[in-house]
């Protein structure tokens, strides 16, 4: 696919973006507290789209998608200003999950 991007393609196309402001990156607890409201606001979409409580009609409907976005760019923002690879970050998450979890779930096809 042509718009394939990498991890490091997103972190870095993220950091040019925030390099042109004067101001920077947001303090990490700044960062935090951004992560923790689009966070909701993602739950909050959720809950609309598969759950219960619906919006109410004078409430803005947005995609999860666009949620989603939102919270991988200050995630991304976070990453970038504490010097963190997200793609290094993922693998050492994942082989733990390889190797801790190997028998802890069902494998499809080993019922």
């Amino acid at each position: 696919m042509e718009n394939e991007r990498t991890m490091k393609d997103m972190q870095q196309e993220v950091d040019r973006y925030i390099s042109q402001f004067k101001e920077g990156y947001f303090p990490p607890m700044e960062l935090l507290a951004r992560l923790t409201e689009e966070l909701g606001e993602l739950a909050r979409e959720v809950q609309h789209v598969h759950g219960m409580k619906k919006k109410k009609s004078d409430e803005a409907e947005k995609s999860l998608e666009e949620e989603l976005g939102d919270l991988f760019f200050v995630l991304i923002c976070f990453a970038n200003s504490n010097g963190i690879e997200m793609d290094r970050a993922l693998g050492t998450v994942l082989e733990k999950f390889r190797t801790r979890d190997r028998d802890r779930w069902t494998k499809i096809g080993e019922e």
